[in-house]
């Protein structure tokens, strides 16, 4: 146990795969964006959890808003009980909203904050937890929770890195835990699939942020029932694809298959792309860049892969004139 640690968790967005992974056994390409949730963590004398996306701090007593917080917290108390570990009260300080002005990016900072309290208690306690071990322990605590995501956002934060996510069986999981030991599940083969992607593409990749908020929870389940098997065989070949033409660099094909997911997502529902995320798409047309939605859509932000510095000038250009913000740009080499 340490005195005071600080950790901190990145932040994601879909490449490609977005709703197809939702459906066990398809896969999904998923981007780390380096926008900070940041904790520190020390010894205190009694619980004491502050995080600024409340106006109110709590203990353990449950507390709605704290309440994802506190049953991270009660699954790693259970896990180093089962480690027998002994435990120490601390208090726990989370900043960084991943938003501006009261409107969220949409990066996952759910996903965000389970990852960043594990990653904090694991530095209190100086456990040292693979990437895979912080995935299914944070994958957990939502499955306890009933959480329906693909669980990909966790690998991706988890990772730190662009990685190809091929989703499990949440329902057959969650069952197991009900009549299987912490440890035993931990070590049992779930069925899914992380690896880290490397692109040998040299481009810019762009993040545009539209400052409207993605479609709402029930509209995502709307777009959910019209998950075809015809679409999911559809984007399953072309994250394939792209995932193959990132690793060897073959511009044309990530271009054509990013093109094709995008189409895919539009045919699954028109409500996917709202006006701004068409201008972002639009932006990039005559240009050597490909752009596209990412996530649930309808708001939120949008991704740019460019492969000409003058045309990722344009397109930067296009997007601010259309009101969208660039929130992040980085450039991807060989």
């Amino acid at each position: 146990m340490k005195t005071k640690m600080q950790v901190q968790t990145c932040g994601k967005l879909y490449l490609a795969g977005e709703y197809a992974v939702l459906s066990p056994g398809h896969a999904a390409l998923i981007k780390n964006i380096p926008i900070y949730m940041r904790t520190e963590i020390e010894v205190a004398d009694s619980y004491e959890l502050d995080s600024d996306l409340f106006s109110h701090k709590a203990s353990l007593a449950p507390d709605a808003d704290y309440a994802l917080i506190q049953e991270t917290i009660q699954l790693m108390h259970d896990y180093l009980s089962l480690l027998q570990r002994p435990l120490h009260p601390f208090a726990l300080t989370i900043r960084g909203k991943m938003e501006k002005d009261g409107r969220k990016f949409g990066l996952g900072s759910s996903g965000s904050v389970v990852v960043l309290t594990i990653k904090a208690m694991a530095a209190f306690y100086q456990l040292k937890l693979s990437s895979d071990l912080l995935f299914r322990l944070a994958a957990v605590v939502l499955l306890k929770r009933g959480d329906n995501g693909s669980m990909g956002d966790l690998a991706c934060i988890a990772y730190e890195q662009l990685v190809y996510y091929r989703s499990f069986d949440r329902m057959a999981i969650r069952q197991r835990l009900v009549d299987t030991s912490l440890l035993e599940i931990l070590k049992q083969d779930w069925g899914y699939e992380i690896k880290p992607i490397q692109p040998a593409l040299p481009c810019d990749f762009l993040v545009g942020w539209t400052r409207e908020p993605a479609i709402s929870s029930v509209l995502i389940n709307q777009v959910k029932a019209k998950i075809s098997s015809s679409f999911l065989t559809q984007t399953q070949d072309e994250v394939l694809r792209l995932e193959k033409a990132l690793l060897v660099g073959e511009k044309e094909i990530v271009k054509q298959s990013l093109e094709k997911v995008s189409c895919l997502l539009l045919q699954l529902s028109p409500a996917i792309y709202n006006e701004k995320l068409r201008a972002l798409k639009r932006s990039s047309q005559g240009l050597d860049c490909m752009a596209k939605s990412s996530g649930a859509g309808g708001g939120d932000c949008g991704i740019a892969l460019s492969f000409d510095s003058e045309a990722s000038q344009i397109l930067v250009e296009r997007w601010q004139a259309a009101g969208i913000e660039v929130l992040y740009k980085e450039r991807w080499d060989r």
